[in-house]
């Protein structure tokens, strides 16, 4: 299971919201490149940038930081956040991003999902946020009264390969991650299941690769000190080497 380290992008800066409020903001940088270096420098495998603003306000103005990421470091990134057009989607592809999420837009534009599976393939990630096992649409602000489980296998169904599941009264909470929708998930579907949302600890992180997930995602632990992510990616490495 990969450990990927998260980047979430405000204004060119490195911030964390707490449950994806604006007004609970905390900056950790203003130079995203460099913590993305480190990231690489500690054994990162894979990069994951949300950028706020263009889910927010469709504005591209961190197109910048992506670009200076990219040329940075030499490990594969995936960058979600207002991807809601196929120009969009083409303009991060053919800016070196290895892989796009798509959120919104997958729940209200089928057919522009179905587009760029088409074009892109595994290269088309969606992301799921969820309150309860219901899922919430534009930042979290509408519920779409779609029960996550049924989603994932409608996606899994028209060829989505991987998702990015966070359960919303988790992120930012640091109270560890949902692993009994992790688990409902990776028994109702063969989707690829990347875990986001209140992973605290290297304990948390061994629990999730016991369920033979794609990947997880940490944040605001390694922010605020709760997992030295070096630690962590060795631990796990230990864990699936062969006896």
């Amino acid at each position: 299971m990969n450990i990927i380290p998260a980047i979430d992008l405000l204004n060119n800066q490195c911030v964390r919201l707490t449950q994806g409020d604006f007004n609970q903001v905390k900056i950790y940088s203003n130079q995203p490149e460099e913590v993305a270096y480190m990231f690489q420098m500690m054994g990162a495998k894979q990069l994951h940038i949300i950028d706020l603003d263009g889910a927010n306000t469709d504005d591209p103005i961190n197109m910048i930081s992506i670009r200076n990421i990219i040329k940075r470091i030499s490990i594969p990134v995936q960058v979600g956040g207002g991807i809601r057009t196929l120009e969009r989607a083409q303009m991060l592809l053919e800016l070196g991003v290895q892989r796009i999420i798509i959120g919104t837009a997958a729940i209200e534009n089928l057919n522009l999902l179905q587009t760029l599976i088409s074009l892109y393939g595994n290269r088309i990630v969606v992301s799921i946020d969820a309150h309860h096992g219901i899922v919430k649409t534009r930042g979290w602000k509408i519920s779409t009264g779609i029960k996550s489980i049924d989603l994932v296998k409608t996606l899994e169904s028209i060829g989505v390969q991987s998702i990015v599941y966070t359960d919303i009264s988790k992120d930012g909470m640091l109270e560890g991650p949902n692993l009994d929708m992790y688990q409902v998930l990776k028994q109702q579907t063969k989707i690829g299941i990347i875990a986001s949302g209140g992973i605290t600890t290297i304990e948390d992180l061994k629990s999730l690769q016991a369920i033979h997930l794609e990947g997880a995602i940490v944040g605001k632990a390694y922010y605020e000190g709760k997992i030295d992510l070096k630690e962590a990616i060795r631990c796990l490495q230990d864990e699936s080497s062969p006896v």
